[in-house]
């Protein structure tokens, strides 16, 4: 039976580095599948990334898969094992990138869309019977953002954070590197 376990904070809260030593722990001495979204478009995602790779263990694979997880993971479970733990890093950036692929698209539609695109890979993970765990960050306790595209940004990404965590098994919220449990496992949704 499969696991989601969708891990939130703000920006250098700790997250990822608590949810790749949950995916580690989860997977025990078995590889994990890290599934990466963001693109190096600057100098500093670009050192973003390679911190995040400095930090992962040799035996974990990387999929580079920032606009179609589900694609790229169906791709290679044609190819590979596609027993492997997940770990999918991030769902912020993946909506950030689906929102500026279809830049234009009328928010209603656009929303849709990205929804659903979160559901499918809550889907996938359950259909394909695997474990995973999600990053994203949390939006809700930020500041309202001063221009409309980090408004609608923030809007979109909050309702993908409940469509997941409503499908998640366990959600921890990151605050200061300290996890605190949110939904523990077992818990009824």
């Amino acid at each position: 039976m499969s696991s989601i376990h969708l891990v939130l904070g703000g920006i250098r809260s700790g997250k990822s580095a608590y949810a790749e030593q949950v995916a580690a722990t989860m997977a025990g001495r078995g590889p994990v599948l890290y599934v990466a979204t963001g693109v190096a478009v600057d100098v500093e995602m670009e050192d973003r990334i390679q911190r995040h790779r400095q930090r992962r263990p040799e035996n974990w694979q990387t999929l580079e898969a920032p606009l179609n997880p589900v694609g790229a993971l169906e791709k290679l479970a044609r190819e590979a094992d596609p027993s492997r733990f997940l770990l999918l890093d991030s769902m912020d950036v993946w909506v950030s990138n689906l929102m500026l692929e279809h830049e234009g698209t009328p928010r209603a539609e656009l929303e849709a869309r990205i929804v659903g695109a979160a559901r499918r890979f809550a889907d996938y993970i359950r259909e394909t019977n695997r474990d995973a765990v999600i990053v994203s960050s949390e939006v809700g306790h930020s500041l309202i953002a001063t221009s409309q595209v980090g408004r609608r940004f923030q809007d979109v990404l909050g309702t993908v954070n409940q469509a997941v965590a409503e499908a998640a098994d366990r959600v921890t919220l990151v605050v200061a590197g300290q996890p605190v449990s949110i939904k523990p496992s077992g818990t009824a949704s």
